[in-house]
């Protein structure tokens, strides 16, 4: 990689993956590519160059990748889980119609592509404990109908254009940096930012509801990770189970309360939030990500509440 296009780049993958592209390829241009309405800001805008990407614009893709000679595009553009069920055509416009945009692009100017799926591609009907990385993916919402349709249209143009497409299934996601956006897993990131304020925080999701989650820092790594990946051994492209912990409410909670022991949180269960997640693995079975690019976190629950405490005790300047 040398010259990449993240469209998606204010979001709350992109803004830190963005971040992290430019520091480790600094010979080259990562243009954060966004929509009007969500421009970059701050270190974003100010460390390397943007520019407006709709990724329901073709012509816009085409025309920054020419511009700036992109040979990578880091394709982030979707709404998460709960907004996509409010808004299901919005959904597979950007996630469907945009995936396709952007492959056509990386077709005729012979890009790379990494498009994340996520553990919302499986459903009700899939294998809950250690989900096997080849199984059924019979998805409940249309944020997983999404997904999983991403990951065969783009397995369809590596083998039938020779697109070179490569994607990892992403567990909920936890970061001090950029705020929840609306996705099912976003009450593990809420609950920290209560428990650094000292406010009693409302769980919207049962106990007992194990999910698989993941440290931001260790999602960035294996974006970078599997598009660095040898070709060669790459038996999976779209899309590698990877994963790192697994957890309910009551655990997270019991976690944070070894930090701060004043912490309350109480049940106020969301329908919709729950049905999304009993639809979901409790753990993924990430085997081929380790024996086909060495896949391996570096961050369990313990390490990453302190860490998430500490950043956010900064960032919020609340004094421990």
């Amino acid at each position: 990689m040398k010259n990449i296009l993240v469209i998606g780049s204010t979001g709350q993958i992109g803004s830190e993956l963005t971040m992290k592209l430019r520091g480790l390829y600094p010979q080259g241009d990562v243009v954060a590519g966004y929509i009007p309405g969500a421009e970059p800001k701050g270190a974003l805008l100010e460390s390397g160059p943007s520019a407006i990407v709709d990724i329901t614009n073709p012509q816009q893709i085409a025309d920054t990748v020419d511009r700036y000679h992109v040979d990578t595009i880091y394709n982030l553009a979707a709404l998460l889980s709960a907004v996509a069920e409010v808004k299901p055509q919005l959904a597979w416009k950007i996630g469907l119609g945009g995936l396709f945009n952007t492959l056509e692009v990386a077709r005729e100017k012979n890009c790379a592509v990494f498009t994340p799926s996520s553990i919302g591609s499986f459903g009700s009907s899939t294998p809950h404990t250690k989900t096997p990385q080849d199984t059924i993916q019979r998805p409940d919402t249309m944020y997983g109908v999404t997904k999983v349709s991403g990951e065969l249209l783009s397995d369809y143009y590596a083998k039938r254009f020779g697109v070179d497409t490569r994607s990892v299934r992403f567990p909920g996601l936890i970061s001090y940096v950029a705020p929840p956006g609306g996705g099912t897993t976003d009450y593990a990131v809420d609950i920290y930012y209560y428990a650094v304020n000292g406010e009693k925080f409302k769980c919207p999701l049962k106990p007992g509801t194990l999910m698989d989650m993941m440290y931001m820092p260790d999602a960035l790594r294996a974006a970078v990770e599997i598009m660095e990946a040898d070709p060669s051994r790459l038996k999976h492209r779209n899309s590698f189970n990877i994963a790192s912990m697994s957890f309910g409410p009551e655990e997270i909670y019991t976690k944070i309360k070894e930090y701060i022991p004043d912490f309350e949180m109480e049940y106020d269960l969301d329908p919709l939030r729950q049905k999304i997640a009993d639809s979901w693995p409790d753990s993924l079975d990430d085997t081929c990500a380790r024996e086909e690019w060495d896949w391996k976190p570096e961050y369990d629950l313990d390490a990453m509440t302190r860490d998430m405490i500490a950043n956010l005790r900064i960032k919020l300047n609340i004094n421990a």
